[in-house]
Formats: C-alpha cells, sequence, structure tokens
C-alpha cells in the first residue's frame, strides 16, 4: 500500500506524470512500428513469390509461427500500453476524454486486429501450414485466407496513422474517421486476389512447360 500511495504521489507531479505518459508512449510506438515493419516485409516477400509462381518458402511452419509470435506480442503490447495512456490522460482530464472519436475509432481497430488475429491462429495459419502454400489451399479457405491477411495489413496501417494523427482529434466523426478503412479493404483484398490469380497462372503454365516432351 505504501508503494502504491508513493506511485499515486509522484503521479500528481505535473513533470512525473509527463514522463511516464512519454516512455508509455514511446513503448506503444515501438510496439506498432515492430508490427507494422514484420507485417510490410512478409507481405512483400509474399507478394513477390507470388509473381513467381511459388509461395511456399513464404508458409514454412518456422515463419508462420515466428511471424504470428511477434505480431501477438506487439498486439498484446498495444493493449497494455494503450490502456495505461487512456489511464493516464483521465487522471489529468474528465471522462469526456473518452468521447474523442479518434480515441475510438484507435480502440474500435484494435480491437478488430485483436477478432482478426484469434482467426489467423485458430483458422488460418493452421492451414496454410498444413498445405505449404496459399495456391494449394482451398477456393474458400484461400479466400479467408486473403482477406484475413488484408485486414491484418490495413488494421495495423490504419491504427498507425490513427495513432500520429493527432490534427484529427475531435475534428472529425467516428464514421468520417473509419469510412476508408472498409474501402482500403477492399481494395487490398482485390490486390491479393488479382496476385494470387497471376500466381496460379504462372505455375499452371510452368507445370505444362515441364511436360512437354523434349523435341530435340
Amino acid at each position: 500500500m505504501e508503494f502504491f500511495h508513493l506511485v499515486t504521489a509522484l503521479l500528481k507531479q505535473e513533470a512525473n506524470l509527463e514522463l511516464v505518459r512519454l516512455a508509455v508512449v514511446y513503448m506503444h510506438l515501438i510496439a506498432c512500428c515492430v508490427a507494422v515493419g514484420l507485417v510490410v516485409t512478409s507481405d512483400l516477400a509474399m507478394a513477390r513469390q507470388l509473381l513467381r509462381g511459388d509461395d511456399s518458402a513464404h508458409c514454412q511452419s518456422s515463419h508462420l509461427e515466428s511471424l504470428q509470435r511477434t505480431i501477438s506480442l506487439s498486439l498484446l503490447a498495444l493493449w497494455v500500453t494503450g490502456a495505461a495512456i487512456i489511464l493516464l490522460d483521465m487522471s489529468v482530464k474528465d471522462w469526456t476524454y473518452l468521447l474523442n472519436p479518434k480515441l475510438q475509432a484507435k480502440v474500435l481497430i484494435v480491437a478488430l486486429l485483436t477478432v482478426n488475429g484469434m482467426l489467423l491462429h485458430r483458422a488460418v495459419l493452421p492451414a496454410l501450414a498444413r498445405a505449404g502454400s496459399l495456391l494449394a489451399l482451398q477456393p474458400a479457405v484461400r479466400s479467408l485466407t486473403l482477406f484475413a491477411g488484408t485486414v491484418s495489413a490495413v488494421s495495423w496501417f490504419y491504427a498507425a496513422l490513427l495513432g500520429v494523427g493527432r490534427p484529427l482529434a475531435w475534428k472529425y466523426s467516428l464514421a468520417e474517421l473509419m469510412a476508408a478503412y472498409p474501402l482500403l479493404i477492399i481494395a487490398g483484398y482485390g490486390v491479393m486476389r488479382l496476385l494470387v490469380a497471376l500466381a496460379r497462372k504462372r505455375s499452371r503454365t510452368e507445370v505444362i512447360t515441364t511436360s512437354l516432351p523434349d523435341r530435340q
């Protein structure tokens, strides 16, 4: 109890509160940057492999497990640090702080990331590991995989945008802030469908070419 009172007393000092908030915001930013960086490199690697007609290297169990573990830890850190920031800000402001549409949009995006992460963990990644390739999945499972992957990528980038978009606070409604979100998901899903179609076409062409008899 004495430690709790000491911490409370320290946080009541404005300078100490600002330093604590700065440290928490920094950790929050690092967690988001790690996840975004990993998503970018992973998605670019998959796109390159799809253009070559084979993404099996991207779907290895070791790679998928490492990707899942890092993203999960980043998401957990995002929740913990985000909740700490909200509590620190509420200690200075009143409960109307929670009515900020930008804050609501950030919480909504992270909640969607969490639900989507559960879907990836329980259905998508195990299916990819078993199939060994996105192209080898059944059409329905492949569509689900593309959709979940698109939601993940768009959500992380959207969360990062809202995180740095301080000028957006209180200027737009929640609906206005979220308006571009579904459009980006639709566009991203369409691009991924196109990449898969090109990869399947190239894969079939290579199979036909290698199966033709040598006429020399």
